[in-house]
């Protein structure tokens, strides 16, 4: 999902501006080039005066390439990409769920077989009594691998038969 990122403003809504939008400018477009995996390309870059104060507007469209990762560097130096979810106000870490579920949605060439076996029944029994299920939860209810378990639930998620949810702690999933 796109959006719009207003440099010089509060979370609250308040004004306090930039000291130097040129300075702004160039951040965003390092950022945009050099900090993000794949780049970012903003639809519009534009300086606006509010009440005597400069603020930076950068409007991003909706990508068709996800998810988009931030390159950050570890303790140690070494360059890692994470990608990170909008929950509210707050920009939290996606989960690896989550990533997953975002690069299988933008690739709609990527095909998946569907099949309700013993596993995917006891799972909606599991549903219907519990109302939502991890993927540690469901790995160890049926006796599979984590990475097994969320590669089923993420197919279900695609299929539409599940839903994802994040309450900033972790995904969980649910009926649909």
């Amino acid at each position: 999902m796109g959006g719009i990122l207003f440099i010089g403003v509060e979370d609250n809504g308040d004004l306090y501006g930039v000291e130097s939008e040129k300075t702004e400018l160039d951040i965003v477009e390092q950022a945009c080039q050099f900090c993000i995996v794949p780049p970012v390309i903003p639809k519009e870059v534009k300086v606006q005066n509010l009440y005597d104060k400069e603020i930076v507007i950068v409007e991003i469209e909706e990508s068709t390439i996800k998810p988009h990762k931030l390159i950050i560097k570890d303790e140690a130096g070494k360059e890692i990409k994470k990608a990170y979810i909008r929950i509210g106000e707050k920009s939290v870490m996606a989960s690896s769920e989550m990533t997953r579920l975002m690069r299988e949605k933008s690739n709609p060439k990527l095909h998946f077989k569907l099949s309700i076996g013993q596993t995917e029944q006891r799972l909606f029994s599991y549903l219907e009594t519990y109302e939502r299920t991890t993927v540690l939860d469901f790995a160890n209810l049926v006796n599979i691998s984590k990475r097994r378990s969320e590669r089923l639930l993420i197919t279900l998620v695609r299929a539409g038969v599940l839903q994802i949810h994040n309450d900033m702690n972790h995904d969980y999933f649910t009926l649909k």
